[in-house]
């Protein structure tokens, strides 16, 4: 159902003691305005400030007081909201909520308390060499492009520049394009759907639309480079282009579940999916190269990609690379009947359990709605994956063609940097 300020609900009724909701708004670090970043996460901790008629302390103290558990944050497209509680207590979290994203009081006074606290987030960065790398990675595969918006290079917490450059009038810009518009309510409770519509009318029909738009991503395949550190580690980035988890149907509009989406998921599962899976048997158990190596599936902005990761010795980090790079090109060879059951009854497993958990279950619900504009019921989605053939998902990886990926190094040697391997080690390779 969506309301006629754009805010779109999805309600189940479950039966037991507790609800959870969660409330997903469309302005993201993404949105940041350039020379800014950091506007959105700044906003996200200003709002807990006081809303309403309360105080920050007494807007805290009536959450405390219906002992809801709170989550949630900031993320490149979209900043969520994430509470439970008990049944009882739903309309009342509704009405704390509506208030934070519609009046909350943004008191001037605190938001350079607020800017202290990202600036010391982003020292952090400094001594996390994995950090280090995933944001160099983002900055290499997604560089910002002209317009409004900061874009997908920077971390939720903002950049130094940015930090420095905001004031109480640009982060309450910010503000001014929150709204129903784009926004995605889903509650999983025990109350009837009909009354949690009601609910939801009383205290969000008055929302008003705001201005959130999709910000444009543009990924840049094929490129390399190092960081220079005195890291007694090696780390190692990969980034190659996926499958978009939804066929368009519209401009701004969300789709059916694209064919490949699910074949994909296999294929990363036995590529890298527990400890049956290749990356971990070739990179640590067959010759102990690396501490942690993994590779999976992410989606930013409707596109699907795939980033991969290893921790290493700067001796071995050439040939940890080699190996994954290896594994990954001999995915397109296919799979066999067993890794072809173990990654099918992994996805079932994940689809069955997490339809279980009362706060799996709402997160899926918004999921599904942003990325395929529809909610999937369990049953569907398990039918889905039961009826994925062996032949079926080999056949996808034969044509499937990822191009050929981004490489970050940090920690090795200078001079042994095997940044850029021969274009015919990625002819075949697959990208999930």
């Amino acid at each position: 159902m969506t309301l006629s300020n754009g805010l779109t609900l999805a309600a189940e009724q479950r039966p037991g003691p507790g609800f959870a909701f969660d409330l997903r708004i469309p302005i993201g670090s993404a949105h940041d305005p350039q020379g800014m970043q950091g506007s959105a996460a700044l906003l996200e901790e200003w709002l807990g400030k006081g809303a309403g008629e309360r105080s920050a302390r007494a807007f805290q103290d009536a959450l405390d007081d219906l002992g809801l558990r709170r989550g949630g944050g900031v993320g490149a497209e979209a900043t969520r909201f994430a509470v439970s509680g008990l049944n009882a207590d739903l309309e009342a979290a509704l009405s704390l909520y509506a208030d934070l994203v519609q009046r909350p009081l943004l008191p001037a006074a605190e938001l350079e308390t607020l800017i202290d606290l990202a600036r010391q987030d982003l020292e952090g960065v400094a001594d996390s060499p994995a950090e280090q790398l995933s944001l160099e990675a983002r900055r290499l595969a997604f560089p910002t492009l002209a317009g409004p918006y900061a874009g997908y290079a920077h971390p939720a917490s903002g950049t130094l520049e940015g930090l420095a450059a905001s004031s109480v009038a640009s982060v309450r810009q910010v503000f001014g394009r929150y709204g129903a518009a784009g926004s995605l309510l889903s509650v999983v409770s025990a109350w009837p759907v009909d009354e949690v519509e009601r609910m939801v009318r009383a205290w969000y029909a008055d929302w008003t639309p705001g201005a959130a738009e999709a910000v444009p991503l543009h990924f840049r395949p094929g490129l390399s480079t190092h960081l220079p550190g005195d890291s007694a580690q090696a780390h190692l980035s990969l980034y190659w282009s996926g499958v978009d988890p939804a066929l368009p149907s519209g401009p701004g509009v969300a789709g059916e579940m694209h064919p490949d989406w699910l074949p994909w998921h296999l294929g990363l599962g036995v590529l890298s999916g527990g400890s049956a899976s290749r990356i971990f048997v070739a990179v640590r158990e067959e010759r102990g190269l690396a501490y942690s190596a993994q590779i999976g599936g992410q989606v930013l902005a409707g596109q699907g990609f795939i980033s991969g990761y290893a921790g290493s010795t700067p001796a071995r980090a050439a040939e940890t690379l080699e190996v994954m790079l290896a594994e990954f090109a001999r995915l397109k060879q296919g799979v066999t009947l067993e890794e072809f059951g173990r990654a099918r009854d992994a996805l079932v497993a994940s689809s069955v359990f997490g339809a279980e958990s009362l706060r799996g279950r709402v997160v899926a619900l918004t999921r599904d709605l942003s990325l395929f504009g529809r909610v999937r019921q369990p049953a569907e989605l398990r039918a889905r994956i039961e009826a994925m053939t062996l032949a079926g998902v080999n056949a996808f990886l034969e044509r499937w063609d990822p191009g050929e990926p981004n490489l970050v190094t940090l920690g090795l040697p200078s001079g042994a940097t095997q940044a850029e391997p021969a274009a015919g080690e990625l002819d075949s390779g697959v990208s999930a």
